[in-house]
């Protein structure tokens, strides 16, 4: 039988697309023995009992059909009004908010319901392997801009201003940011507002980790004003904080008429994200604070062990304000990022995803995800020591 030729068959946007750095690594390490990985975003804790419960109450109670497009609106109210006791940011739960599988799919549906063919998206990196990767499957054209550890990973407003042509359209902010763990400053997202807000512009804001902050005030970009938040879109979701990453729910929120737009890809792609994911997640919302708050506590006394543990490796790594990750320069290594990822799984059996996943500005960093046990945290460290000293 003939094999079928990817070139010709499938669609440009489709065959170009790079395959995701951080599962190229993770598959590798599935395939070995005693790997400690280090590799991918995924909280290591059980969701918390009271959420379990309440999605094993759903299904008992027959919850097994589909809801609204848009999702419960019991979760909408809960989410909006979470939105507002953290931010002080106010969403109308029926029009300006949707429930969607996970933040990933948000992010498809956004990008798909603003962009038309050739319009530019500006994308800090490094950052989540995802962006660009929608952006290009909604037709339009990722332009990165770099930021650099010396400025703590901040968005540099002047880049973004650079980056303008007649075609940009969006400008993209993800903080707390994976892979470096930065956090934006009120500042510097002040600046871009402004920016956008001169240009026509619109932000999409991924704020997925906004709950992960270590002694750092996370900035809520619609929360900025009235004239910010109409030209926003926040993306946000229950995977990371409240530990239900296998549950895929996720939400955005935004003008009505953007919402509007988004839920009607939604009707036909998905109908709805999954009825008893909404009703764990409403329980999530409702009683999880003290989970996140435990758990907040856990992922600050292992980032301080990595931290530490990396800089003295000689692996000169940025403290990460938010977020679960350790982006250290590997330089002293005298490798590339793809070349020390790949020796490092292969000699000492521990697995990071090499910084190039994330965009050109990751070259010659490395993310070190401490969403895991403390002790495996140690014993990966000592692991990198034996590695260091061999390569140093």
């Amino acid at each position: 039988m003939q094999e079928l030729s990817e070139a010709r068959y499938l669609a440009k946007s489709v065959a170009g697309l790079k395959p995701s750095g951080i599962r190229k690594f993770f598959d590798i390490a599935a395939t070995m023995k005693d790997v400690i990985s280090l590799g991918i975003g995924e909280p290591d804790f059980t969701t918390p009992e009271s959420i379990l419960e309440a999605g094993i109450r759903s299904l008992r109670a027959g919850e097994t059909h589909y809801t609204s497009n848009s999702g419960k609106l019991e979760l909408r109210q809960a989410v909006a009004e979470n939105l507002m006791r953290l931010y002080g940011v106010s969403y109308d739960p029926v029009e300006e908010i949707v429930a969607t599988v996970g933040v990933s799919e948000a992010l498809y549906l956004v990008m798909t319901a603003l962009l038309d063919p050739g319009d530019e998206v500006i994308i800090p990196t490094p950052c989540f392997v995802s962006y660009q990767a929608e952006v290009i499957l909604a037709g339009g054209i990722p332009v990165e801009i770099p930021s650099r550890m010396e400025d703590d990973f901040q968005l540099d407003p002047e880049r973004v201003r650079a980056a303008i042509t007649p075609r940009t359209k969006v400008i993209f902010v993800g903080y707390p940011c994976n892979p470096t763990g930065a956090v934006a400053t009120r500042e510097t997202l002040k600046q871009v507002a402004e920016i956008a807000i001169e240009h026509d512009l619109l932000i999409v804001s991924d704020e997925i980790y906004g709950r992960l902050v270590y002694n750092f005030e996370h900035v809520c970009v619609p929360a900025m004003g009235e004239e910010i938040k109409n030209r926003t879109v926040l993306l946000g979701g229950l995977s990371k904080a409240y530990a239900m990453t296998g549950w895929r729910i996720g939400y955005a929120c935004g003008p009505a008429e953007i919402i509007k737009g988004m839920v009607r890809i939604h009707q036909y792609t998905i109908m709805s994200a999954p009825t008893i994911a909404q009703d764990a997640g409403l329980e999530a919302l409702l009683n999880g604070e003290k989970h996140v708050q435990d758990m907040v506590a856990e992922y600050d006394r292992r980032r301080k062990l990595i931290v530490g543990g990396l800089n003295k490796l000689g692996l000169t790594t940025f403290e990460p304000r938010g977020a679960f990750y350790a982006f250290p320069k590997i330089s002293a290594s005298g490798m590339d990022d793809e070349t020390f990822a790949e020796k490092l799984l292969r000699e000492e059996r521990v697995a990071v995803v090499p910084g190039n996943a994330f965009g050109k500005g990751g070259e010659g960093f490395v993310r070190c995800c401490y969403a895991t046990a403390y002790e495996k945290i140690e014993e990966a460290l000592h692991r990198m020591e034996m590695f260091m000293n061999r390569h140093g």
